[in-house]
């Protein structure tokens, strides 16, 4: 096994610095003139003002679903103008029908997904077509605005946590709609003097069912690949914006009781965040007694695995620039992981506590077009009731572009504790755990090849062997073939603390090879076969899990998705396990080979009721699985959107082990009074857990990016005979918050 992982090694690390040299011919990237306004602009959805006019309009957008070989059939119309504090955007979404009917989940913003009628406009003001922002709106006027990282190579890349200020107004006709964005110069970061940026428009029309964008993507990538932009070329050298600085205060209050505690818990907070901007491209992010209440809770998930379960970051001071310190490692393997900060563990319990932030700070941004520059340093409070001593959190991360698309990326974290044994201060105190690491991001000119390699080393005060971590992946990408070869190796001793690695002390490989076919005059866009597998093993064990994976994936033009999977997993059991969660466990040294069935189904969303279906069926530890999960969707547009989250897996094992049923309901109320006025009711209950989650939030956006938050919280144990209606409710703790926060722009 030690040959195949430097044989690998060395091949991947030759083909990650070859690439970018062959890269496939691009077409020519679209251009569009931009010059300043000729008059003023009023955000009506009407583009009747002189300076539209005047404005360079382009049009000619190509199809890139359900083909990507000819124009739109819906046409759109943009134009670009300015002034002294904005960049303007007009355009016009023409249908193919009568009728001002467009499909949206809701009013609230930032939606996402194929059944949504919305324009979007992608910003990459440094043209290295790595990062970039990206605005939206909708035919009713909702907008979304985001962050994109990595070249847009995946889903994961794009971001719409990031929420900043911008103006905009929409207005549907019989046969066309019109938006209008107003977007600051502040609220972007860019170079001094540019004359240039890389810009794309893409439109999603529910009327055609079509996928269209301004400069051509192929149908293999996502629509907002920022290998594919266009240019935008400014009648004269842009200035700085002016001073750019902006302050985020709020006041909040909560009311909390845990009912093991006789008496509940009141309390009354104040902080904020301010953001300057250093330069146009560079921004400080500062914060002082920082209150995450107005973050979500997080959707509860049914665990058959034997590890940690990842959930994204939400909260507003780590996103922007999120990527600089997130990216590195893969998706297993993360050194950095921004929801450490802000929280611990109570050894007595083992159960995740909030601990207080102090303050922090966070330098992030471009020095130049070639250089990325990150900087971020974080106090936490110390807890006596479990023990824990306050912490520093340092992270330094810097990024070189490299060759057309690719970068180098290097990072350096320090959690540590200034304070000894008695919890007096000293800087020389021990207690430190620390990581050092560089990564190679590949990202060819036109996307076909992409891929990464990385080394990781760990440090603590007590050195430990092999405390470092290594991997690779390629991907090969093109209309008819997608190619994947990934590789890991985490030490025994490798230690993230301020990371994500829910396995240590493991070689792993991982190829896949899929093919597309594309039928002529057929219901089915494309479809296609593929293999995945997936192989682990111990320096002193020899393999210790595997999956194989076959599977056929059918893309339908109505949106809707099909694939199924046939899958071989082995499994050697490292430590006791019981996947009932009760009863007698399997022991260490035990292996389990199991085969399984798994069908995977999304419906048509521009339907009013929309669903997804996953099936589970096969063998499970010894005995058999069978799972059924999914969401039902019912929108009641434009007002709300009444979802429905479920997973009943049922789990039968040989004697003596328990047999058992795990459930999870989670129905959720989505209602959009106005564009800035939302109410979300939402229940969960998890079998796994006993547990009902109640959570209730208002939110008032009265100015953009100023919000008032009403969130109400009940948890219960809940138990009995039957898993699907329990019948003994014992209240656990219960919470209300109140939260108002206000931009102010110096």
């Amino acid at each position: 096994m030690k040959s195949l992982s430097e044989v690998s090694l060395t091949g991947i690390f030759l083909l990650i610095f070859l690439l970018p040299f062959l890269s496939l011919a691009q077409k020519p990237q679209r251009q569009l003139h931009i010059k300043r306004a000729s008059s003023a602009i009023e955000l009506d959805g009407v583009l009747e003002e002189a300076a539209w006019q005047d404005a360079e309009m382009s049009n000619g957008f190509w199809q890139n679903f359900p083909m990507d070989t000819s124009r739109t059939v819906a046409p759109s119309e943009v134009r670009l103008t300015y002034d002294d504090k904005f960049v303007y955007l007009g355009v016009k979404c023409y249908a193919t029908t009568e009728g001002n009917y467009y499909v949206t989940p809701s009013l609230r913003r930032d939606f996402r997904g194929a059944g949504n009628d919305q324009f979007s406009f992608i910003i990459d003001p440094f043209q290295d077509q790595t990062t970039a922002f990206i605005f939206g709106i909708n035919p009713y006027g909702v907008q979304r605005e985001g962050l994109i990282s990595n070249g847009g190579a995946s889903q994961q890349d794009f971001d719409l946590s990031w929420d900043n200020r911008w103006f905009s107004a929409a207005k549907r006709y019989e046969d066309y709609w019109i938006a209008e964005f107003a977007i600051p110069f502040k609220t972007l970061r860019y170079k001094e003097n540019s004359k240039e940026w890389n810009i794309q428009f893409y439109r999603l029309d529910s009327h055609t069912n079509e996928r269209s964008t301004w400069n051509h993507v192929p149908l293999n990538f996502r629509l907002y690949s920022l290998a594919y932009t266009g240019k935008l070329l400014w009648d004269q050298p842009l200035k700085k914006p002016g001073a750019n600085v902006s302050l985020i205060p709020y006041v909040s209050t909560q009311q909390n009781r845990d009912f093991s505690e006789t008496e509940g818990v009141s309390n009354f907070a104040a902080g904020g965040d301010a953001k300057i901007a250093i330069t146009p491209s560079l921004n400080l992010d500062l914060t002082v007694n920082p209150d995450f209440s107005q973050v979500e809770v997080d959707q509860q998930v049914t665990n058959l695995d034997r590890f940690e379960i990842f959930f994204p970051e939400r909260r507003q001071f780590f996103l922007e620039n999120a990527d600089l310190f997130a990216n590195f490692g893969s998706e297993n393997v993360r050194p950095f992981f921004s929801r450490r900060i802000g929280v611990a563990i109570d050894t007595a319990t083992g159960i995740n506590v909030q601990n207080p932030i102090l303050g922090g700070a966070r330098l992030s941004g471009r020095v130049n077009k070639n250089w990325r520059l990150g900087l971020l340093n974080m106090q936490t409070g110390a807890d006596e009731d479990i023990s824990l001593p306050s912490f520093n959190y340092t992270v330094a991360a810097v990024q070189r572009q490299l060759f057309a698309r690719s970068n180098i990326s290097g990072l350096f974290i320090n959690k540590q504790s200034f304070s000894d044994s008695t919890n007096e201060f000293s800087l020389g105190s021990n207690n430190f755990n620390r990581l050092v690491g560089l990564d190679y991001n590949l990202a060819s000119a036109d996307n076909t090849w992409t891929g990464k390699i990385y080394y990781h080393q760990s440090f603590d005060p007590t050195p430990k062997k092999a405390s470092y971590s290594h991997g690779a992946n390629l991907t090969y990408s093109t209309r008819k073939w997608e190619l994947i070869w990934e590789h890991q190796i985490v030490g025994e001793g490798f230690n993230a603390e301020v990371g994500f690695t829910p396995r240590r002390n493991f070689r792993r490989i991982s190829p896949s090879i899929a093919r597309t076919f594309y039928p002529d005059g057929s219901g089915i866009v494309s479809h296609g076969p593929g293999i995945e597998q997936q192989l682990w093993w111990k320096p002193d064990l020899g393999i210790s899990d595997y999956n194989f994976s076959l599977f056929y994936d059918f893309n339908f033009r109505n949106t809707s998705r099909l694939t199924v999977s046939a899958m071989n997993d082995y499994i050697y059991l490292f430590r006791p396990f019981s996947p009932s969660r009760q009863g007698l466990s399997f022991l260490t040294g035990e292996t389990f080979n199991m085969m399984y069935l798994m069908v995977e189904y999304e419906s048509d969303e521009r339907r009013n009721f929309n669903y997804e279906i996953n099936t589970i069926n096969g063998q499970y530890y010894g005995g058999i699985l069978n799972s059924f999960s999914g969401t039902l969707n019912y929108r009641f547009q434009p007002y709300g959107l009444f979802s429905l989250d479920f997973n009943y897996s049922d789990i039968n094992l040989a004697e003596p082990y328990s047999d058992t049923q795990f459930v999870l309901i989670g129905p959720r109320l989505d209602l959009t009074f106005t564009r800035s006025v939302f109410l979300t009711t939402f229940v969960q209950y998890n079998s796994q857990f006993e547990n009902v989650n109640v959570n209730a939030r208002f939110q008032w956006r009265f100015k953009p990016v100023s919000d008032l938050f009403i969130v109400y919280t009940d948890n219960y144990t809940a138990y009995g005979e039957s898993r699907f209606f329990p019948d003994t409710y014992e209240k656990k703790n219960r919470g209300l918050v109140v939260k108002l926060t206000y931009w102010l722009n110096l």
